[in-house]
Parts: C-alpha cells; sequence; structure tokens
C-alpha cells in the first residue's frame, strides 16, 4: 500500500498522536547521556594533568585513542545497525560505552585511561547512526531536521550536566567517583530503549493518523543490502564524508581543549570552568534546535531541501569565522561569547548534514552512510587532536587551533556545493 493510500485509508481522528516525539525524547536522553561520559575527561583533564602527571603529547594521544575506536566503531555500528535494527544496535551501543565510562575510575596511568577511551569510543560510536537511522524511521522528510535537532541538543545538555556535576562529584567524592556516578545513568536509558522503541511497522497502540504522516513521503524501493564500496561510488556519500571530515574536529577541539585553553589563558580552576562551559553549551543547544527548526520551517513554507539546508548552513559557516580572535581576548567573557557563538554555528550546521543521509539516500543505507561520514569525521578529529598537543607544545599557543576552526566550515560548504549541488537522491540501482 501506498503513502497516499495509507493516508486514505486512516480513519479521522482529531488525536492525531505523537509518539514519534516521545521516540525523540528517547534519542534526546541517550545522547544527553552519551556527552555526559564523553565530557567527563574533558572537565577533569587540567585537574588528571596534575594528579597523573601526562603531558600535552600523552593527553593528545588518550583523546586519539578515543577518536580511533570512535571512527572504527562507526563504520562497524552503520553496518550492524542497518542489519540488526535500530532497536538492537542502539541497546548495544549504550551497554557498552556506560560500562566503558565507568572503568575509567579504575585506572591510574596514561594507557590505563587510553584504554578506558578506546572502549568507550566504540560503545558511543553507535548513537549518532542508531540515533539518525530512527529518524528517518519515525518521521517524514520536512520533520527530520527538526527532530534530529531536539536529539542533537542532548550533546549540549549531556556538557552542560557533567560542567556542572563533575566538579561537584570530584570536590566532594574524588574523580573516580565522576565516572562512576555518570556512567550509571547509562543503563537506565538501555533498558528505557529495550522497553519503549519499535519501528513504526510493529509498533502497537500507533494511532492510525500518526502512522500514515509518518509514511506520507513517497514510497521508497525495497530495500537491498548495500555494500560499503557501492556507497563509495556516490558524489552524495563523499558530500557527506568531507563535509564531517572537516567540520566534525572542531567539536572534539572543543570537547577536549577548551577547559584547557580557559585554564591556560585565564587561569580557571575546575570549579571556575563550569559557568563558562555551562554557558557555551547552554547556546550550543539554541543553535542544535534552532538550525533544525529553520531549515524545517523553510521547507514547510515551499522552499527546495537544497536551499532551505544549504542557507542556514551558510549562515553557520559565516557565523564560525569570528573564533579565529579567541585567543587574543582579553577578558575571560569575551572568549566565552566568540567560542559559545561557533559552538551554536556548529550546532545548526550539523542538525543539518546530519539530515543529509535521509535526504539523499534510502532508509536501508542512511545508518551505513551516517556510518561512513562519521567515522570520516572522527578520523579528522584524530589528525587534529594528534597534532594539537604537539602545535602547542611547540608555540604554547592556541592560535593555529582556532584559525582551523573559524575556515573550516566556509571550505566544507564550498565542496559539499560542488559535490551535491541540489541535494539529488542518489540513485541506487
Amino acid at each position: 500500500m501506498t503513502a497516499p493510500e495509507i493516508a486514505a485509508a486512516a480513519p479521522e481522528d482529531p488525536r492525531a498522536g505523537h509518539f514519534r516525539w516521545t521516540v525523540c525524547g528517547l534519542l534526546f536522553a541517550a545522547t544527553t547521556i552519551n556527552y555526559v561520559d564523553r565530557q567527563v575527561l574533558g572537565i577533569l583533564a587540567p585537574h588528571l594533568q596534575k594528579v597523573i602527571g601526562w603531558s600535552e603529547v600523552e593527553y593528545g594521544y588518550i583523546v586519539t585513542a578515543f577518536q580511533v575506536a570512535y571512527a572504527l566503531g562507526l563504520a562497524v555500528f552503520g553496518r550492524l545497525i542497518d542489519q540488526f535494527g535500530t532497536k538492537i544496535g542502539y541497546a548495544a551501543a549504550i551497554f557498552l560505552w556506560s560500562l566503558a565510562a565507568m572503568a575509567h575510575a579504575a585506572v591510574r596511568s596514561v594507557f590505563g585511561f587510553g584504554a578506558a577511551r578506546f572502549a568507550l569510543g566504540l560503545g558511543e560510536s553507535g548513537n549518532f547512526p542508531s540515533a539518525i537511522k530512527a529518524v528517518a524511521e519515525w518521521f517524514p522528510r520536512k520533520e527530520r531536521a527538526l527532530a534530529t535537532g531536539l536529539f542533537n541538543a542532548g550533546t549540549n545538555m549531556g556538557i552542560i550536566i557533567a560542567a556542572g556535576v563533575v566538579p561537584w562529584l570530584t570536590v566532594t567524592f574524588g574523580w573516580p567517583a565522576a565516572f562512576l556516578a555518570t556512567g550509571a545513568f547509562g543503563f537506565v536509558c538501555f533498558a528505557l530503549w529495550l522497553v519503549l522503541y519499535e519501528v513504526p511497522e510493529r509498533k502497537k497502540n500507533l494511532r492510525p493518523r500518526e502512522r500514515a504522516h509518518i509514511a506520507s513521503d513517497p514510497p521508497e524501493p525495497a530495500p537491498e543490502r548495500i555494500p560499503w564500496l557501492r556507497l563509495l561510488r556516490y558524489r552524495q556519500t563523499w558530500a557527506i564524508v568531507i563535509g564531517k571530515f572537516l567540520t566534525d574536529p572542531i567539536w572534539w577541539f572543543y570537547l577536549y581543549w577548551l577547559a584547557k585553553f580557559m585554564n591556560a589563558k585565564f587561569g580557571l580552576t575546575l570549579t571556575g570552568l563550569a559557568l563558562p562551559l555551562v554557558a557555551v553549551y547552554l547556546l550550543a543547544d539554541v543553535g542544535s534546535i534552532g538550525g533544525g527548526w529553520l531549515s524545517s520551517a523553510f521547507i514547510k513554507r515551499g522552499w527546495t531541501v537544497n536551499n532551505a539546508r544549504k542557507r542556514v548552513m551558510l549562515l553557520c559557516a559565516l557565523s564560525v569565522v569570528p573564533v579565529m580572535t579567541a585567543p587574543r581576548a582579553t577578558a575571560v567573557w569575551q572568549a566565552v561569547l566568540l567560542v559559545a557563538l561557533a559552538g551554536a554555528a556548529h550546532q545548526a550546521w550539523s542538525a543539518n548534514i546530519f539530515t543529509f543521509a535521509s535526504d539523499m539516500f534510502p532508509k536501508k543505507a542512511v545508518g551505513s552512510v551516517t556510518g561512513l561520514g562519521g567515522m570520516a569525521g572522527a578520523t579528522g578529529g584524530i589528525l587534529f587532536s594528534s597534532t594539537a598537543g604537539h602545535i602547542l607544545q611547540a608555540t604554547g599557543s592556541y592560535a593555529v587551533h582556532f584559525l582551523i576552526a573559524g575556515s573550516a566550515y566556509l571550505l566544507a560548504l564550498g565542496i559539499i556545493q560542488l559535490l551535491a549541488p541540489r541535494l539529488s537522491p542518489a540513485s541506487l540501482k
């Protein structure tokens, strides 16, 4: 039965139902926990550098261990999620990353932290392929950027929660308690996901009008297994891969080096970092939701998907440019506002580039394409992080880092426009 036939067959129901937004809430909760666990180390880095005694270069290696595992895991999880389904794939990812997060409390060496970060990276790599695929399963195309922006806001909410809770836990109970307490919340999300989630076709008690609304896009071809090498033949895939490769590392930089930058530049201690970090990531949350809402609003007004996504992304790319001046800031809040604007623009950018996979590929391939894009982003992060420590140790300055951060998005958008000028669906024949 086609989507119009489903809509016609659905009885009139004034209560259309909104369970798809409950799914979005689950994705938001899981993404929040994901980023709480990821950010604990970034917040504790200045403190642990004194306790453990690692150098700038060794810290860069610890960060790189996470990113190597994350890059490898994205490719694997993307394929597993397409093969076994979102419910099982996401549950496995949540379980693994929660266990790995708690394991940090048991280590006391550079190698131990590197091993724990590697395990965490493997588990956390399943978050975005699962979440993007779930959005594609539960939302029509015109709502996907908004849904993506909403759940992606969990990345910032996780950092905000971590910034408020981790210093208190560390001061009160010691740094191992920060890893144990934050990691434990993942198992609650694991249970909720298994109980509540199912694809719309198998979801009981889903109201007919909502089921019809979810299925309102034109029908897709019959699903088939699509090999990675086949996906790499398409310019649409490379638009996502290169776009993520160039811009994801900037977000990694903020996650793992912002606290160290604020400590080195302005002498902020563990407790003094809380308010600036909350401000940065609170504004980033606004960007995530606002960027998804804005492109969805443009589409509802009759704009093409291509124009809506790219106009918003151009605005984001321009808004990032002022962050180049952050190393020359003379006051804490001047630097905070510059990074906050860049962080908000990045998240609005991400809310739109994440939807490219479902804009240009059938649902059967969304997990794999998202995984390939995420792997490329993590690979870019590996290169950035592995060199960031060396640059910092050699120059004592963050100027090069912020120069890259301010220019990457315009370059990425130009390449995306060359490879996918109309965001045309890939013809997987």
